[in-house]
């Protein structure tokens, strides 16, 4: 089993920043790719981002490229969400996600934490 816990989320006005972090325990946090999914009022969870075990690759949603820069510390078993230029369509839960990488579902998952940007 992997436990996550989100912190980092709150209310920013429009165009500005926020990280959020994600902090696991339980297994081996380098076996794992991790990830962050959002879900808005009303729509169904998103993916937003993801990085490799080791950190050398990551992707994004296209709606967040270029704002959002995934990073993760394997020393302190975190990974991160740095989110700049935010847009009130940024607003929703986000979630942090761990999947081993040889895996294609995403098993584990945070609790969420509340992101809302005010226009």
């Amino acid at each position: 089993q992997v436990q996550l816990v989100e912190s980092g989320g709150g209310l920013v006005q429009a165009g500005g920043s926020l990280r959020l972090s994600c902090a696991a325990s339980g297994r081996t946090f380098s076996d794992y790719r991790m990830g962050w999914f959002r879900q808005a009022p009303g729509k169904e969870r998103e993916f937003v981002a993801a990085i490799t075990w080791s950190g050398g690759s990551s992707y994004y949603a296209d709606s967040v490229k270029g704002r959002f820069t995934i990073s993760r510390d394997n020393a302190k078993n975190t990974v991160y969400l740095q989110m700049n230029s935010l847009k009130p369509e940024d607003t929703a839960v986000y979630y942090c996600a761990a999947r081993l990488e040889s895996g294609r579902m995403w098993p584990y998952w945070g609790q969420g934490t509340q992101v809302t940007v005010s226009s």
